[in-house]
């Protein structure tokens, strides 16, 4: 009698299909999901905390990703201490931002924002292209992390398996922090309500600078995980700013929980595309989008207007 996966093997020999390409498009979905639910988190804690459109969020993981490069380069600092260190650097630079350029506009239509934002992200990228060029550096895996395992299905490398595990605990964390605590209702309040908290005392322009910082240290937390997998270059943040925009749209402007459902959920139709139909691999998670807007226009887990 044959167990369930050997079943499953032959059903899918009868449909063609190859269980290990299969499934390895679906763990590349997954490590680009957990990528999306990073950055879309941190883009929809900044809009629906503070609304400010950060144009300049991809700029600041490939921030992270060179940041945690030039630590084990030129410091010897490694992984593990970039892992705690970068976000901080980032969210820093972030706090910056916030405090001297985007601060002076908070009052201004959110357009202003925007293109502020994203004028950073120009001058940022330039930057690094001048500094580094455009060809992508090596960022070592490390050594607690290489190999693999091999399970019935599929050749499931460590670090990919780290991704996943690590980047889902930092959005549930994230997540938990921001609707079942205190400090998440203080956060909630100071923004729903600026005045009425500070007739209380407490301080809502720090609120907004922390909150934006971490909402930018997401960012770089995540470009750190990215630089082993793909190679740290200037265009990182570029490449993927654009989807993950979609993907808050999708998930709703602000929600929470939907930016790191979605994230993850268009990881994976993304990855079942690339197996089925590459062609519309790179165009399926705007597809999604428009769809969803057409039926829900505030998104699938937003708050209609």
């Amino acid at each position: 009698m044959l167990h369930g996966y050997a079943l499953g093997a032959v059903m899918a020999t009868f449909l063609g299909i190859n269980l290990f390409g299969l499934f390895g498009q679906l763990l590349v979905g997954l490590i680009n999901g957990s990528f999306y639910a990073l950055l879309a988190l941190g883009l929809a804690i900044i809009f629906g905390l503070l609304k400010i459109i950060n144009f300049s969020q991809g700029a600041l993981y490939m921030l992270g990703a060179f940041t945690a490069w030039m630590a084990l380069e030129y410091l010897q600092i490694n992984y593990w201490w970039a892992l705690f260190l970068v976000p901080l650097t980032v969210g820093a630079f972030g706090i910056l931002l916030e405090r001297f350029l985007i601060r002076p506009i908070a009052n201004e239509d959110h357009l202003y924002s925007l293109l502020l934002t994203f004028g950073v992200a120009l001058i940022l990228q330039g930057l690094f292209t001048d500094w580094f060029g455009s060809s992508g550096l090596p960022y070592a895996i490390p050594e607690e992390l290489k190999g693999g395992t091999k399970l019935p299905f599929m050749y499931l490398p460590n670090y990919r398996a780290w991704i996943i595990i690590f980047s889902l605990t930092v959005c549930a964390a994230t997540w938990f922090m921001i609707e079942k605590t205190k400090l998440g209702a203080y956060l909630r309040a100071g923004t729903e309500n600026p005045q009425l908290m500070q007739a209380f005392g407490i301080n809502v322009p720090l609120i907004v600078t922390l909150t934006y910082g971490f909402g930018v240290g997401l960012a770089g937390l995540a470009g750190v995980l990215a630089a082993p997998v793909y190679s740290v270059s200037p265009e990182m943040g570029s490449n993927i700013l654009i989807v993950v925009f979609a993907i808050v749209v999708i998930g709703g402007m602000g929600s929470i929980g939907g930016a790191i459902l979605t994230g993850l959920a268009m990881g994976i139709i993304e990855g079942l595309t690339k197996y089925f139909y590459p062609e519309a691999s790179n165009t399926v998670i705007f597809l999604v989008m428009v769809l969803v807007l057409l039926v829900k226009p505030s998104g699938m887990f937003g708050k209609e207007a």
